[in-house]
């Protein structure tokens, strides 16, 4: 009797020894799994950060537009047009691009690719240009609380055939119509030419799931509409006769009474 007290006494104490082990190991896992859950959620905005588009950049930290030596035949874009440059940019088939500001810049200022949703490439056309290439760019996760966070997200919505809404800093609108979409490598700066006799529109964001090539849309020119609601003369080059894209109700006043 006393013998099985004994072993009993014994089969306690090795249970009550495996259940400390237990929680000894339990206690040591639990920081290193919520560590590994951190680093995780972490990649993911990194991966934001630092590769939200294709780059032709020796830094791979920029925003990886083409990089650009000249101004490829636009040196008089700083003299024509408006004086402030700034571009208000619509995108009907994407959910975030609304009357949204578009600055003319570099593409490694890092400020307004934070504070701006994109920018217009300094270097590219305007749309008040008879002949140009208008070239913005935009992450497609961008900075988490900023203006930039997956701005051109859905970018991929963008079909041949739909409209794409430029405004200048004096109310001119001007509508482009999409006419094609497709991939390109990342030190394809063919992407940044000029169409002879045109004005298109290049949009640029990364692909997914790594971010190792660029998606590009491009849209031309069909109408021009200035601040007081009428048609313009300017950039008609290329526009569609048959095509009255107006949304304005100052242009739907103007029509009426013509």
């Amino acid at each position: 009797m006393a013998a099985q007290t004994a072993e009993e006494g014994r089969a306690g104490r090795g249970s009550r020894s495996g259940s400390r082990v237990g929680k000894i190991i339990l206690w040591v896992l639990s920081p290193v799994m919520l560590l590994a859950g951190i680093a995780l959620v972490a990649s993911f905005f990194l991966a934001g950060r630092l590769d939200s588009t294709a780059t032709n950049s020796e830094d791979p930290g920029g925003f990886n537009v083409p990089r650009l030596e000249t101004t490829q035949g636009n040196e008089e874009t700083t003299e024509a047009g408006p004086e402030d440059k700034t571009l208000k940019l619509t995108v009907s088939a994407m959910s975030r691009i609304d009357d949204d500001e578009i600055p003319t810049t570099t593409g490694d200022d890092e400020a307004s690719l934070k504070k701006y949703a994109a920018i217009h490439l300094e270097g590219t056309g305007f749309p008040w240009q008879d002949e140009a290439n208008v070239y913005i760019a935009g992450h497609r996760l961008g900075y988490p609380n900023t203006e930039s966070w997956l701005t051109f997200w859905d970018m991929n919505e963008v079909a041949v055939g739909d409209e794409v809404f430029v405004t200048d800093a004096e109310g001119t609108e001007y509508t482009y119509k999409v006419f094609k979409e497709f991939t390109v490598g990342p030190s394809d700066t063919s992407v940044t030419d000029t169409e002879p006799g045109k004005n298109i529109l290049t949009l640029q964001t990364c692909t997914l799931p790594d971010y190792s090539r660029r998606l590009i849309v491009q849209a031309e020119l069909v109408q021009t509409v200035d601040a007081r609601g009428g048609p313009s003369d300017q950039g008609r080059t290329g526009a569609d006769p048959g095509q009255s894209q107006q949304r304005t109700p100052q242009v739907e006043e103007a029509r009426a009474t013509s």
